[in-house]
């Protein structure tokens, strides 16, 4: 939410400087999350002053140039060479001193200094429009009229509109402070609570709105009233479409908002002040002078002011004429009854639309509108006509015309205030702090709130219709502790608290001990959305998805049934960067669902690896990253996690090339494999990207049930021999493990395969394997005997079950 200080000033009783304002902000719970300085012309033409050209002639060796003297009414005259073709003597003129720095309309900043320019020195420049930034006009130098006074600094002259900006990070459920009034009567609660003075806002609604005739009536009827609660409407006929003056250009720019014409530009002036949406139409295009709120047949077409077709849900809320729609109610106004430049009446909208309602129109046609963002957190149904006054009154002073009718307020079924009670006793323990009966019935009643009821011990207020999250005694207790300021919480000596039983504390360990090691491996943890695009998914897949009713927006509508895109995501968003080589892990969780309302949450571990694994240095370049690189990260990950015995199979998969599945006793845990063409293409990336996926819930079950111990150093020696063994090409490792651990040798401690040698001379479709095998008794040192007995064990079970040849 941006908020204008000078606006906002002008709503409250006393001046308060920026900085104080943006602590008490703060403090009520509207924190500023940005307090900068605008300038309407960037540089506040700081460094510039009004001079008057004294003498000008031709450059001796540039025909395009000049050579002036001119007068700052301080000193000599400067001599300042010239480019423009209109500068001449006895002009009045705006001048950059030197060390002066220009921001200009379209460009770098240039600051000025001493020059010389074809032989001649130049103390300074004679400026244009463009140059100093007030507008794009280049076509020669600015000349001021000739009673403009020489030597005032030229911010003194223009007077450049100067401003803070307040950046309020607003919770959802502060409506009634997203405008400049709601601010505004937060702040005099304050100062009222603080101060122990009455600040009341300085309210621009003025009490002399008057019809000049009834020649332009425009009657309303609600078809929907749940959708439509209250509409209220006015016509103002013989208006001037023009420009805003500068104060109301001023205020919108400072915000962030681009003037448009003095019609819409108060519209969204009063947005702005009030929080209140209005919209005006065109009203010669309102057919049969009748404006009819109601639902259109679904599918029905309707051109909006962006000029696209829209079709429309039955669900929409229109604004309709005889004829048929205007505007989508609440949301976005139609092309064809919209604000032109070369219309004369108009018809004023003031309304309180259902919130559900404009949301879910809004996400339907992604059209996230200031009027919609507003209307579907709940405006004030009590200020609609207020509001709607206020707004015709301005139109008419400034863009002139007559107000041609009555106030038209259709309100079927006016709202009642909610009522909430509170006990002192329960605001004690939910804030921590004893309030006076004085202060809470003066704060409540500076918000807006009305006291219904005083006890020894309870108070009853009605809500005002702008607070609509206020339902609960807690939700007062807030308001209470924000006025009172949040930082004003009064901690206590003491803490009581009572053990916890930490269930979690087993996988949160483990994960820690994962991370850690990962890092130090020189990986980097990422954290990615559990919301994603549907569209990476095929149809199969998303019949179990688990589907975003309300989405964030269109890319943003299921969540994820799989780890990979997201962290896909990451790597291409990277890689666009120049952020090449990548070691990435993800803890993070997949979602399906089996019907509407049985959900399932799946937790994996996963690591993204593209790039090289160690960067180039001295001694050469850095190799890429590759399966064998993915699949020792898995087995360490595995290894720390206590767990033994893998076993691997090559799997197809719709993602993956040469996709793995590592398992531990017939359960898959892990899938490991390099990402396809395709699913590369649809990331927009060209280079390998390594996949780990471990099902990290089936490894924390697995890991509960293994036992680690830890044990000294041996003190006897380990000891090593080597085998070659001529196989089939086809046979795997994992083939040659399980035979190993067929063998039952209690004295091997691990088994490592170092070559692989294919040859004609070993056979057709051979292929010798050496494998390195390591042995340890702590108890005492193996005699070769010992290891002889172990080995020829090992070399009949590869015989056996692998059909092996032992080389000699």
């Amino acid at each position: 939410m941006t908020i204008s200080y000078n606006w906002l000033s002008e709503y409250l009783p006393e001046q308060i400087t920026p900085e104080k304002l943006s602590k008490i902000l703060t403090s009520i719970g509207l924190e500023v999350e940005t307090l900068e300085k605008y300038e309407e012309i960037k540089g506040g033409l700081e460094g510039l002053v009004i001079g008057e050209v004294l003498e000008c002639s031709k450059h001796p060796d540039a025909d395009k140039l000049s050579i002036t003297k001119v007068s700052i009414g301080t000193g000599e005259p400067l001599q300042i060479v010239c480019g423009a073709p209109n500068v001449a003597a006895g002009q009045k003129v705006v001048v950059a001193t030197v060390g002066a720095t220009l921001y200009p309309s379209t460009g770098d900043p240039i600051t000025i200094k001493k020059a010389k320019i074809r032989g001649t020195e130049s103390f300074g420049m004679i400026c244009a429009e463009d140059e100093i930034g007030l507008n794009d006009n280049h076509a020669g130098i600015m000349v001021l009229p000739a009673d403009t006074k020489i030597g005032i600094a030229a911010a003194e002259y223009f007077k450049p509109y100067q401003d803070h900006i307040f950046e309020i990070g607003l919770t959802p459920n502060r409506m009634d402070a997203m405008s400049h009034l709601g601010v505004a009567k937060d702040v005099c609660a304050y100062l009222s609570h603080h101060t122990k003075k009455d600040s009341h806002v300085k309210l621009p609604f003025k009490n002399g709105f008057k019809a000049d005739n009834n020649e332009l009536k425009i009657a309303v009827s609600i078809e929907n009233a749940e959708a439509c609660q209250r509409y209220a409407g006015v016509s103002i006929a013989g208006v001037t479409v023009a420009e805003s003056p500068v104060w109301l250009q001023q205020k919108l720019k400072s915000i962030g908002l681009r003037p448009i014409n003095n019609i819409v530009d108060i519209t969204n002036f009063i947005l702005h002040e009030t929080g209140q949406p209005l919209h005006a139409f065109d009203a010669n295009e309102i057919k049969g002078n009748k404006v009819i709120i109601k639902n259109l047949p679904e599918g029905t077409p309707f051109i909006t002011l962006d000029e696209k077709e829209r079709k429309l849900s039955a669900e929409d809320l229109m604004i309709c004429n005889e004829e048929g729609a205007m505007c989508i109610g609440g949301v976005f106004g139609g092309l064809q009854s919209g604000v032109k430049d070369t219309i004369t009446n108009i018809f004023l909208e003031s309304a309180w639309f259902a919130p559900t309602g404009i949301r879910k129109t809004s996400l339907r046609h992604g059209l996230r509108t200031d009027a919609a963002t507003r209307f579907e957190k709940g405006v004030d149904i009590s200020n609609t006509v207020n509001v709607l006054k206020r707004a015709a009154t301005m139109i008419k002073e400034i863009a002139g015309g007559t107000i041609a009718s009555d106030i038209v307020d259709v309100y079927p079924k006016p709202k009642t205030k909610t009522e909430v009670s509170i006990t002192y006793h329960y605001l004690k323990k939910l804030s921590g702090k004893n309030y006076h009966a004085d202060a809470i019935k003066n704060i409540l009643s500076s918000l807006g709130f009305e006291i219904l009821k005083e006890g020894i011990d309870e108070m009853r207020v009605a809500v005002p219709f702008s607070k609509l999250d206020i339902s609960i005694a807690a939700d007062l207790v807030e308001e209470i502790m924000r006025i009172d300021g949040l930082d004003n919480v009064e901690i206590p000596a003491t803490i009581s608290i009572a053990p916890s039983v930490e269930n979690l504390a087993h996988e949160a360990s483990y994960k820690e001990k994962i991370a850690t090691y990962l890092i130090g491996a020189g990986f980097s943890e990422i954290f990615t959305n559990s919301i994603t695009n549907s569209a990476y998914f095929s149809e199969a897949v998303l019949q179990k998805a688990v589907k975003m009713i309300n989405s964030l927006s269109a890319e943003l509508d299921v969540m994820r049934p799989a780890m990979l895109e997201t962290g896909l995501e990451t790597i291409a968003y990277n890689l666009n960067r120049k952020n090449n080589d990548l070691q990435l892990f993800e803890f993070g969780k997949t979602y399906t669902a089996e019907e509407i309302g049985k959900y399932d949450e799946q937790e994996h571990m996963c690591l993204y690896i593209t790039g090289k694994k160690n960067p180039d240095g001295w001694k050469g370049k850095g190799a890429n990253a590759d399966f064998y690189f993915a699949k020792a990260a898995c087995e360490k990950i595995i290894e720390l996690l206590g767990l033994k015995i893998i076993e691997y199979t090559i799997e197809a998969n719709e993602k993956l090339d040469s996709a793995v599945e590592v398992k531990i006793k017939n359960q898959t845990i892990a899938t490991i494999g390099s990402i396809n063409k395709k699913t590369a293409t649809r990331f927009d990336i060209k280079q390998p990207v390594l996949f780990v996926d471990l099902d990290w819930a089936r490894l924390m079950a697995l890991s509960k049930k293994t036992k680690i111990e830890y044990k000294e150093i041996s003190k006897f020696p380990t000891v090593y021999r080597d085998l070659a063994i001529v196989v089939d090409k086809t046979l795997t490792y994992s083939q040659v493990e399980k035979a190993t651990q067929s063998a039952k040798v209690g004295k091997l401690k691990s088994i490592n395969l170092f070559d692989i040698f294919e040859s004609d001379k070993l056979g057709a479709n051979k292929k010798s394997l050496a494998v390195s095998f390591s042995f340890l008794d702590e108890e005492k040192t193996m005699t070769d005997n010992d290891i002889d007995a172990m080995m020829n064990k090992i070399k009949a079970s590869y015989e056996k079950e692998l059909n092996a040849e032992i080389r000699k």
